[in-house]
């Protein structure tokens, strides 16, 4: 296999920390000869030329572009991480120069060694020399760029399962049964009048054993995508219902003006947050009320888009009130998504809430109520606990092993699951013979193993890694 933009032959190098102050920053360099090529700007060459894989050396990086005037400019003291084929990440001779962190301290790093054989790297280059030096598939390299995009600890975990191979394992899994299925057919082909040798040669549970395994798999992304890309919430209610300080609440800090005053609110606010893993947009909006100040107008408009453009709204009801007409209006009228209804202030002790069954009569697309104090804090667990699980009501779980880590695989799998399916059926129909099944089954194993990367095309592995940050 070729690929035109990443010359895997050249010496590369890139910077792999963010390029802003810090007290360290990272120089990766990797390629035939990098070593060598790095040992001409170190001011100890020959011992890290003879440095052993898996060691540090300690010296300093060094311009001797000057050197016939015996001058030698240092540029600062390092630590060279060695790492030799093909015991590294790339799967070839490779360098990590921990530097200090300073910007002007990096960029000369990086500038000296251009000037001294390397090229820059493209995005990605790193993590595609270690999938073409078989140091990880297609999997493991999409589940690096996860790691990194990662938004919280459980989005985090599912990408890690990634990278440690689980994927890789579910999908050459169900690659053997498949293929265990082609040597069976194969037998009947073959010995079509034996049938002492093809007794009990084709069984097709184990393309069933497939066909569930593929499904489970396709499933999966619903619930990985939401912990990769996580979902947008919308805080919405009438004037003084408590959502800023819901809003501010959920950030543990004040970034929402709070105020007895109606209307305080007049424009969306937007941030992060963490619902029990799973990554979250959530957005603080004006209170919901006919006004003839033309700005409050525009934003309660602003307001009815973002509700029906959430993946859950908030619906947040002063129970010291109780359920007002206006509430009960839109709810019955406005409502377009999932809503979960949070009575605030119950520490008020006029307090009050509804039974859930009612308003279900009002809107099918209510999912539960929820009791809290913004104030104080209660009931703000409750309230995340079930965010999370109205989110992930409609995902059927992951596989125990494995989920899918992005669209590409799940179109893929699918595709697989679709051949499998059609396969299944022809060979309850006699009026097909077994080559059909075969062709689909082929078809099946080449859906998987583009997956992997095991048959893949130069445009799709560009598509992957341009994706990445350089230096990765």
């Amino acid at each position: 296999m070729t690929n035109t933009k990443y010359n895997p032959e050249e010496p590369i190098a890139a910077v792999a920390t963010a390029l802003v102050p810090a007290a360290l920053g990272i120089i990766r360099v990797s390629g035939k000869n990098s070593i060598k090529l790095l040992s001409g700007c170190f001011s100890r060459p020959e011992v890290l030329l003879k440095a052993e894989g898996n060691t540090i050396v300690y010296g300093w990086i060094t311009d001797k572009t000057d050197s016939s005037s015996g001058k030698v400019q240092k540029i600062d003291e390092v630590l060279v991480s060695v790492f030799r084929a093909p015991k590294s990440f790339t799967g070839e001779e490779m360098c990590e120069i921990s530097c200090h962190g300073g910007i002007a301290v990096i960029n000369s790093i990086l500038h000296l060694l251009l000037k001294n054989g390397f090229r820059p790297a493209e995005k990605g280059e790193f993590t595609f020399r270690a999938f073409i030096n078989g140091k990880a598939d297609l999997t493991k390299a999409e589940a690096v760029k996860e790691i990194i995009d990662s938004k919280t600890d459980s989005s985090r975990s599912h990408a890690a399962g990634r990278l440690n191979g689980n994927l890789f394992s579910e999908i050459e899994n169900i690659k053997k049964e498949i293929v265990d299925t082609l040597a069976a057919i194969e037998v009947d082909i073959e010995y079509p009048e034996d049938e002492e040798t093809i007794a009990d040669s084709f069984n097709p549970e184990k393309l069933k054993n497939a066909r569930n395994t593929l499904q489970q798999l396709a499933n999966s992304w619903k619930t990985e995508k939401i912990y990769q890309e996580g979902a947008k919430i919308v805080l919405a209610g009438k004037t003084n219902a408590g959502k800023s300080s819901l809003f501010n609440a959920l950030l543990k800090e004040d970034r929402s003006i709070v105020s007895d005053i109606e209307g305080t609110t007049r424009d969306w606010i937007e941030s992060q947050v963490n619902f029990n893993g799973i990554p979250a947009r959530i957005f603080d909006t004006a209170g919901l009320r006919l006004t003839d100040d033309v700005i409050e107008a525009k934003g309660v408009e602003l307001t009815k888009n973002l509700a029906d453009e959430s993946d859950l709204l908030l619906y947040l009801v002063d129970s010291s009130a109780g359920l007002s007409n206006d509430d009960k209006d839109f709810l019955q009228n406005r409502l377009k998504t999932r809503g979960l209804i949070v009575f605030n202030k119950n520490d008020k002790a006029t307090a009050q809430t509804c039974d859930s069954g009612e308003l279900k009569k009002l809107n099918q697309n209510i999912e539960g109520i929820c009791s809290i104090s913004a104030k104080n804090g209660n009931g703000i667990g409750e309230l995340c606990a079930s965010v999370s699980s109205i989110l992930l009501s409609d995902k059927t779980a992951r596989s125990e092993t494995a989920g899918l880590g992005s669209q590409r695989q799940k179109d893929l799998v699918e595709e697989a699951l679709e051949r499998v399916n059609h396969a299944l059926e022809i060979t309850e129909d006699e009026t097909y013979g077994l080559d059909a099944v075969v062709q689909d089954l082929e078809d099946a194993l080449d859906n998987l193993g583009e997956i992997t990367g095991e048959v893949t095309s130069d445009d799709i592995l560009s598509s992957i890694f341009s994706n990445f940050c350089v230096g990765k």
